[in-house]
């Protein structure tokens, strides 16, 4: 039986990927979603990750995989020379968001971003009541341990695509493994976003 991932977010980047493109996913983690794309898409997949031991695990898993600071830039590849460049939960860690979605844009003809929504209102409502730094499912790292370097809500990321004239083509919101259809600034945990120049 073909099971659907467990993460709804998986299962939307996967909706969204062509059979058989080809797809660069940046901080690929243990690759996960690399995996699932080739088993589900066929899809020409290589990843970059910057941690030592995700990359062992990848390469155990017969994934094609480079170490690189993606907050470097991506000069070895050409321009638009990927079908799909994936950014899922790595865009809010790179120390050059700008710099990062720009050097996306040119290597993929398309780019899809998904980051937590940092004013979620049980993040809103950690900070107005407690004053507490929130963590939420999406968001589920202390202050002082967090690999999150921006914090930035889905309205912000709208608005800096309008600034920037990045053409959203798809999104979704995701609450708890859920869409939200209604409101995401306020109820999604995640955004996730098709963009094209």
């Amino acid at each position: 039986m073909n099971q659907p991932p467990r993460r709804r977010d998986y299962q939307a980047i996967i909706d969204w990927v062509n059979k058989r493109s080809s797809v660069l996913d940046l901080g690929c983690g243990a690759g996960e979603l690399l995996s699932l794309l080739i088993k589900k898409k066929q899809v020409r997949a290589q990843g970059i990750e910057i941690r030592d031991k995700a990359i062992h695990q990848c390469v155990a898993e017969g994934l094609s995989v480079f170490q690189e600071d993606i907050d470097k830039g991506l000069s070895e590849y050409g321009d638009k020379s990927f079908d799909y460049v994936v950014l899922n939960q790595t865009f809010q860690q790179v120390k050059k968001p700008g710099f990062v979605l720009e050097e996306t844009l040119r290597v993929g003809k398309k780019v899809i971003i998904g980051f937590p929504n940092f004013v979620y209102y049980s993040a809103r409502f950690q900070i107005f009541f407690k004053g507490n730094v929130p963590t939420t499912n999406a968001l589920p790292h202390k202050w002082f341990d967090t690999p999150n370097l921006h914090f930035l809500s889905i309205s912000d990321f709208v608005a800096y695509c309008a600034k920037r004239k990045i053409v959203i083509e798809k999104s979704v919101f995701i609450r708890k493994n859920r869409k939200v259809r209604f409101f995401p600034n306020l109820f999604a945990e995640t955004g996730l976003f098709l963009l094209s120049n």
